[in-house]
């Protein structure tokens, strides 16, 4: 219902209650809370509309759950499918269009060879946005973040993922520095000062 929040107590969500009854329970600025349209449980001081009716403070929140090694994968096959989806479809439609096949062919390559081009950069824009995500992030409920869990500018998600060169070469190494940190970052994600966190879990 609109205007009124689930609210977690004991570890377990509750409601919904509406302002009025999360005052008279007394509401903390770390209690989680959730509402219509909002995907994910936030701290009530992280809600705009809580703060200003309690007085709280938006305080920094140190992410505490991480995308895995193989949510990230997923999430990458994913999205390696949606940039696919859009440039084969293109390049077989140019293809209509030249009748000589000597000039055709060198076209149509060309446009398959921009693939990796147009995934860094759907990368960069999305991991920047509001979501914080790429499509296939999304979908595994995983986002890009800085250490203290806020939005990333477009200039550090553009280091991110031109970082993303070390990580590759040689043998993806930099992607088995995962495994190695609580925080499960891959070598781009230290070079540039980010996180891979996923929803909290109720």
């Amino acid at each position: 219902m609109p205007g009124t929040y689930l609210f977690v107590i004991n570890g377990k969500p509750e409601g919904p209650y509406s302002v009025e009854q999360l005052k008279a329970l007394k509401i903390k600025p770390a209690d989680f809370v959730r509402t219509e349209g909002m995907d994910d449980y936030k701290q009530a001081h992280e809600v705009a509309e809580l703060r200003e009716l309690f007085g709280f403070k938006k305080e920094a929140i140190i992410p505490q759950y991480f995308g895995s090694f193989d949510q990230r994968l997923m999430a990458s096959a994913l999205d390696w499918f949606f940039v696919l989806l859009v440039c084969v479809p293109l390049a077989v439609v140019v293809s209509l269009f030249i009748h000589d096949k000597e000039q055709g062919l060198p076209v149509i390559f060309g446009i398959l060879a921009l693939i990796p081009l147009v995934k860094i950069i759907y990368h960069i824009v999305m991991e920047c946005s509001a979501k914080q995500a790429t499509y296939g992030k999304q979908i595994i409920r995983i986002k890009v973040c800085d250490m203290e869990g806020e939005r990333i500018s477009f200039g550090r998600s553009l280091c991110r993922n031109v970082a993303k060169l070390f990580s590759v070469a040689p043998f993806f190494l930099g992607y088995v520095f995962s495994f190695f940190n609580k925080t499960q970052q891959c070598m781009h994600d230290m070079l540039a000062g980010t996180l891979v966190m996923k929803d909290r879990l109720f």
